[in-house]
């Protein structure tokens, strides 16, 4: 039973060195002998060629994703996410621009990589930026040069040392040291000493119940109705005065009306007030609690 716990714990290895070794054993291809082969993929879609020029390529996916250990992720994951991006090369390559392939498939096997840690690293996106990412990817490395060994915060010279070096701000130095410093903190770990309630438990939603928001948008809509039916019953004159004056943005003058219609300015507020008033009687007979209207412009 022993020994085939063993055999059990240690299969992954196996499986991931037998994989390595088979990725060692497909050929390399001649610059022409690619060039060939892309051409034939990019043309007739020639399955035979893309899988030689996809397998040709698997030992530069592994030894790009062996620089990417210490992450956290399975090694075997991130050797996945580099075929994604092999194969995404593929698909884009052009062999008449006068390249390798191998150094276009590069680029897409990075970035699959770099994008598969990042996702995996935190719930919180990580790098979002081009040179959030750079910072991520090298602050690592940057601090085992330096022989920064400070586990929580770093000095402020070697803060300023790598930001300059990246050409980043300092607080980004910061705050990325800090989300590497540790991984997420789950909301459903035990809370105080007894340990019988959780984080998650001591999180209070502010904001208005649906019911609440629901409620209240139907009220409004039903004033609105009100509103559009009270002002229907007004005359013409009356609507349009009682519309500028009240329901804009940006009412206009007693003086502008008054030019308008051809009448005085306290013309227009007498016409104005008595429009008012009719709307709120009519309000208050549909809505017993409207008792208060629009406040008086003057």
């Amino acid at each position: 039973m022993t020994i085939e716990k063993s055999e059990e714990a240690t299969s992954p290895d196996r499986s991931l060195s037998r994989y390595i070794q088979e990725t060692r054993a497909y050929p390399m291809l001649s610059p022409d002998e690619e060039l060939r082969l892309a051409r034939r993929w990019r043309k007739n879609k020639d399955r035979a060629a893309v899988d030689k020029l996809v397998t040709s390529h698997l030992r530069l996916v592994v030894k790009t994703a062996m620089g990417y250990r210490g992450y956290g992720q399975p090694i075997s994951d991130v050797i996945a996410a580099g075929n994604v991006g092999l194969m995404s090369a593929v698909k884009r390559f052009d062999p008449d621009r006068g390249f390798r392939f191998s150094t276009y498939a590069l680029w897409w096997i990075r970035s699959s990589i770099q994008e598969h840690i990042l996702h995996g690293w935190s719930l919180v996106k990580v790098g979002t930026t081009g040179s959030q990412k750079k910072l991520f990817f090298n602050l690592r490395k940057l601090k085992n040069q330096l022989q920064i060994t400070e586990r929580s915060d770093m000095a402020n010279e070697n803060v300023l040392r790598i930001a300059d070096y990246l050409s980043v701000p300092k607080d980004d130095v910061i705050s990325m040291n800090r989300r590497m410093a540790g991984p997420d903190n789950s909301l459903n770990v035990p809370r105080g000493e007894n340990g019988t309630d959780q984080w998650l438990d001591w999180l209070e939603d502010q904001s208005e119940s649906q019911e609440t928001c629901l409620a209240r948008n139907q009220e409004m809509d039903h004033q609105r109705r009100e509103l559009s039916a009270a002002i229907d019953q007004l005359t013409e004159r009356e609507r349009h005065i009682l519309v500028k004056r009240r329901l804009t943005d940006e009412p206009p003058t007693l003086e502008h009306l008054s030019r308008q219609y051809g009448i005085s300015a306290e013309r227009v507020r007498q016409i104005e007030m008595r429009a008012f008033e009719k709307v709120q009687k009519c309000m208050v007979a549909t809505v017993p609690n409207a008792t208060q209207g629009p406040s008086t412009r003057q």
